[in-house]
């Protein structure tokens, strides 16, 4: 798309009523609603959800807003490739440990992100709570904790892993990078790309 295509987009799509915005898709919606409340479909409805849509739009125009979020698809089917084989080993690894006999070794890692966008951490954090077996304690700016299931480790202590604590912490934090950086390739902003390095 060029640069002179994206202004005509949106004269388009948020054509100006009275010297105001009023995007037609958010009319569109609340149209939709309006006749759904209503449970009948007639011309009358249809009309009055338009009306209404516009007038509402109109009197309460939406901020615009950007979630920080772009499809990258290169980066995307990758991400997909390696979150559904990360799936897999995850279940049978769970699956193991279900069926093995005494209680499968956790640990508690924390878990320092190269990134600082709030969108990004949320699907790393959707996409770890996702795979069977870990799961995000918390999340603080730049930092997860994170509980996983499974692995096992020569240190037999409990409590929050660091870098003293061996290979299961180091093992963690290489894999929640890994996802981190994929995730950030198939849905960061160029912004998040620099994060990434």
């Amino acid at each position: 798309m060029s640069a002179g295509e994206a202004p005509v987009t949106r004269r388009v799509l948020a054509p100006r009523l009275l010297g105001r915005r009023v995007p037609l898709p958010l009319v569109a919606w609340l149209a939709l609603v309006w006749v759904t409340l209503w449970g009948d479909l007639s011309l009358g409805n249809v009309l009055g959800g338009v009306v209404t849509g516009l007038v509402v739009t109109w009197l309460l125009p939406l901020p615009i807003l950007d979630p920080g979020v772009r499809i990258r698809p290169v980066g995307l089917v990758t991400f997909l490739l390696y979150f559904l084989w990360d799936l897999v080993t995850s279940t049978a690894r769970v699956v193991f440990w279900v069926a093995h006999p005494g209680p499968p070794p956790t640990e508690i890692v924390r878990v320092p992100l190269r990134t600082s966008s709030e969108s990004m951490t949320v699907l790393l954090m959707v996409a770890l709570s996702t795979v069977p077996g870990t799961i995000v304690v918390e999340a603080y700016p730049r930092e997860l904790v994170v509980h996983v299931l499974g692995l096992r480790h020569d240190a037999g202590h409990g409590g929050v892993a660091d870098t003293v604590a061996g290979t299961v912490a180091d093992a963690v934090r290489a894999d929640v990078a890994r996802l981190e950086r994929r995730i950030v390739r198939a849905f960061g902003t160029a912004r998040d790309l620099e994060e990434l390095g």
